[in-house]
């Protein structure tokens, strides 16, 4: 729902990306082996850098990639360094990695996703995807004291970005931060979408 926020041209280039976080974050949810997941997010990393020279193979995300994103200017070495943020996150992890993972994360993906969409330079795209990348994190960790770090540093990132107005073209991300802040508490009502629905006219 959010990402039909978007602006028309720019929908298939928002679905792309975020395909490719889905894939990344897919490695570690599927992999228990550190050294596999490092095999496989390396494949990630050479095969995003190859749309650059070669193309992209018969893997729908990077297809999708190549004919969405590419075009506008957005090269897949710029791509291939969003596989950095998962590379901490292979087996045991320290307490500081949270905050890496989400600025490589989050940041790195919500920026590009901001140029896909001409996002305006006033909207905090970048403290929404690190608080996103939080509050996704907080609730897949299994230890509850790492979790509750990445909730609350995310409830402060969303706390302020909440409290921006979101240009047209941006509020696809502003309402993705949206919905993260609001999973921080729980459960998401049915009324939440009357919420989501006022963000659109009015961008906050």
């Amino acid at each position: 729902m959010a990402l039909s926020y978007a602006p028309d041209r720019s929908r298939a280039a928002l679905e792309a990306l975020f395909a490719l976080d889905t894939a990344l974050g897919n490695i570690l949810r599927t992999t228990r082996e550190p050294l596999v997941g490092q095999m496989r997010l390396a494949w990630w990393r050479e095969a995003l850098q190859g749309l650059d020279a070669s193309g992209a193979p018969a893997e729908p995300v990077l297809q999708s990639l190549a004919e969405a994103v590419l075009p506008l200017g957005i090269t897949g070495r710029a791509l291939s360094e969003m596989v950095e943020a998962w590379e901490p996150l292979l087996g045991d992890f320290p307490a500081q990695s949270i905050d890496g993972h989400a600025r490589l994360r989050g940041r790195a993906l919500f920026a590009t996703a901001g140029r896909a969409v001409d996002a305006a330079p006033g909207d905090p795209v970048e403290d929404a995807g690190e608080g996103w990348a939080l509050a996704d994190l907080a609730a897949n960790l299994s230890d509850p004291a790492l979790a509750s770090r990445a909730r609350e540093r995310a409830a402060t990132l969303l706390a302020h970005v909440r409290r921006s107005r979101w240009s047209r073209n941006g509020r696809a991300l502003g309402a993705l931060a949206l919905i993260a802040e609001r999973q921080l508490s729980g459960p998401i009502p049915p009324t939440f979408v009357l919420r989501l629905a006022r963000f659109r006219l009015t961008g906050r």
